[in-house]
């Protein structure tokens, strides 16, 4: 249960640390930003909302009352289904625990589409629909980098899959494909061609199931980076994002967004000192942060966060060095004693974080400010959980 106190403060200097802090101004400038990049590349969006899971945040990103919209759970879809939204796509591949749960909520009315790249799954769906005597939607998860999961473009078992579904009479939606692996790019050359590689295989996958027959209308693809330095998506009929709503730290390392550009942080208090390490000790570890440190890999290593003044302002070479479950050391980044900042116990800070949906979902709600006002505007509430 939320506690009282953080519904009640309307200053950020009366919260209770750690909070989770989003800066309106920052989220509806990134989410201008995504639209109108794919208004220029005329193809829809189906915004991916597992970075926020809040309906507040959602609403102002897509503009629409019933979607589209992807969901990485199906509790997302359940939350999101409660507020009207009925144009989901479940984007994690389909397991046979979940298959009544999507049937329940189709039954009520929610086009959920679900996705699968094995004919063992297509298998198992036909059987479920086949003894409800129920329909499904169905994609084809489609591996273009290697990253994760997804039938290789040009395998056999992309038509296998396709004719065990059409037997069971079950709709074959298309195809959805991502491109992890551009969040491993060195450059935005790299991550423009990661997009074209994203795009190449998803569509030659489209048409190689229209060539032997089969329907495949709908063509998803999607990451945060790829959308923004698409060049063309000919073929392409979606685009899944998700982080960009909110921006993090590893964005802002492949080029995507700057640091001033993060809508998220982490309010913190500083408890203690040991200044002969130049250490700051603040009130925020793991548990508020996460323990993803996906910066390690990228040019400049943030460690868990940087650090910023209560009202947003980056404070430089500042960042959190280390962290335990519920204090966090922050210190200059080149370990000098002698330039680590005065910051006096009480002192409050804000940490920009590595990964938006990392941090997020170590806390159910947002403290919603604007610019660098520490004003709460407003208080939203946020889904976790599976």
């Amino acid at each position: 249960m939320p506690t009282p106190q953080a519904a009640e403060t309307h200053d950020l200097r009366n919260v209770e640390t750690p909070v989770l802090v989003l800066d309106q101004h920052r989220m509806d400038a990134n989410i201008r930003r995504m639209r109108d990049q794919l208004a220029r590349l005329g193809v829809a969006f189906r915004p991916h909302v597992k970075t926020s899971k809040s309906i507040d945040v959602v609403r102002r990103t897509i503009g629409a009352p019933t979607g589209p919209i992807t969901v990485s759970t199906l509790k997302e879809a359940e939350y999101f289904a409660g507020f009207g939204f009925t144009d989901i796509l479940y984007a994690v591949g389909i397991t046979p625990n979940k298959l009544q749960h999507v049937f329940d909520l189709r039954a009520r009315g929610v086009a959920l589409k679900v996705i699968l790249d094995n004919v063992e799954m297509a298998e198992a769906l036909a059987a479920a629909a086949t003894q409800r005597n129920a329909s499904l939607d169905v994609m084809i998860e489609i591996d273009c980098d290697g990253h994760r999961s997804g039938v290789q473009p040009g395998s056999d078992e992309l038509l296998y899959i396709a004719q065990r579904l059409a037997a069971a009479k079950l709709t074959l939606k298309g195809v959805i494909t991502h491109a992890g692996s551009s969040y491993s790019c060195t450059s935005t050359a790299e991550i423009a061609a990661m997009s074209r590689q994203e795009r190449d295989a998803a569509v030659a996958c489209a048409q190689q199931l229209r060539q032997h027959g089969h329907g495949c209308p709908e063509v998803s693809v999607g990451s945060t980076p790829t959308a923004y330095f698409a060049d063309d998506l000919a073929g392409v009929t979606e685009v899944r994002a998700g982080v960009f709503v909110f921006g993090d730290l590893v964005m802002s390392g492949l080029g995507v967004v700057q640091p001033q550009d993060i809508a998220v942080s982490v309010l913190t208090s500083v408890v203690g000192h040991q200044k002969e390490k130049g250490w700051t000790i603040v009130d925020a570890g793991w548990m508020a942060m996460s323990r993803d440190r996906g910066t390690s890999r990228q040019r400049v290593d943030q460690g868990y966060g940087v650090v910023c003044t209560l009202e947003g302002e980056i404070l430089e070479d500042l960042v959190m060095v280390d962290a335990n479950q519920e204090h966090g050391v922050i210190a200059h980044r080149s370990g000098d004693p002698k330039k680590a900042p005065a910051l006096p116990v009480g002192t409050l800070l804000r940490i920009l974080p590595n990964h938006a949906c990392a941090t997020c979902a170590q806390h159910d709600r947002y403290h919603v400010v604007n610019g660098r006002g520490v004003q709460v505007n407003d208080v939203w509430p946020r889904l976790q959980g599976w």
